[in-house]
């Protein structure tokens, strides 16, 4: 008889709790102390969306860390101008000047584009490229800032909102095609993370002020729907990032148990439905992690 924990076991039943929601999905955790770790389809390539924002936070404080930029140094930002999105400045109407530590924060918190795009001017994708290749993960590729990203569901949807929920259209979304839009893989997001939590990311002598930050506005994400939901205990604590597009679903982060165990997780989730409020696909995501950290701690 199968173990309940074996790699065979876990698999279909992540498989099965995917099924159940009407998804598909690819799915890596890993014991960021031991290396163990369990996937399905690990090493696909994915388009990414929101979840992209890991890389940029992540190269933000690396060269920080490395003394190419300040993270106290404010930016102005124009009223006008502003990247699509439904949060944080991206949906303020007046002029602001913010740090760009507070960007990261409202990137990561409310996974704001606006934000996110001012970061990535600063920075410039080929920095937040070239980050990730430094770390190893060579398959894991920023092609678009949000704003540009957004411009292609624009143009490929006719400009309207109300196609996005039309199969045909969806099918032919750049958006959601890896080949052609920032990607990763499960593997490789979690990889990012166990980086993250190992302080791997920041170097030199500040380094590991630099990595406790980068933690501590990973753990700011106000959304628990998702993989949080699939840990609803007082003393887990789950720091994570969303990521959504047209019947993608996605949530990448790193549960920490009071015992000292903590594991990265990257779950990256398809529907077949093109409805935009998909409930079940999100309560999936943190069942199959929750599935996979379980099978870890066996």
């Amino acid at each position: 008889m199968t173990a309940p924990s074996s790699p065979g076991a876990v698999r279909t039943r992540i498989t099965a709790a995917f099924t159940d929601a009407g998804i598909t999905g690819q799915l890596h955790a890993v014991d960021i102390d031991t290396g163990a770790s369990h996937g399905i389809d690990a090493d696909t390539l994915v388009p990414t969306a929101s979840v992209h924002k890991l890389c940029l936070i992540a190269t933000l404080y690396r060269q920080a860390a490395l003394g190419r930029l300040d993270l106290r140094q404010p930016l102005d930002i124009p009223a006008e101008g502003r990247s699509p999105g439904a949060t944080g400045l991206a949906a303020m109407r007046d002029a602001a000047r913010l740090s760009l530590r507070d960007l990261a924060t409202l990137a990561v918190a409310v996974s704001d584009n606006t934000a996110a795009d001012l970061l990535f001017d600063t920075l410039g994708l080929d920095t937040v490229n070239q980050c990730m290749a430094d770390l190893g993960l060579t398959r894991t590729v920023a092609r678009h800032t949000m704003r540009e990203l957004y411009a292609t569901l624009r143009e490929d949807s006719g400009g309207t909102p109300a196609a996005l929920t039309d199969p045909a259209v969806v099918a032919r979304l750049r958006a959601l095609d890896p080949a052609r839009t920032n990607h990763s893989t499960p593997r490789e997001i979690t990889g990012l993370l166990t980086a993250a939590w190992r302080d791997d990311i920041c170097p030199g002598e500040h380094g590991q002020e630099y990595a406790e930050e980068l933690r501590t506005v990973l753990g700011l994400q106000a959304w628990s729907h998702r993989l949080a939901a699939g840990f609803p205990f007082d003393d887990v604590r789950v720091s994570g990032k969303t990521g959504s597009l047209p019947t993608l679903r996605h949530e990448a982060g790193v549960v920490e148990y009071p015992d000292g165990g903590r594991y990265a997780v990257a779950v990256f989730t398809r529907a077949a439905a093109t409805t935009v409020t998909l409930p079940a696909a999100d309560a999936a995501i943190g069942r199959a992690a929750r599935i996979a950290v379980d099978a870890l701690r066996a």
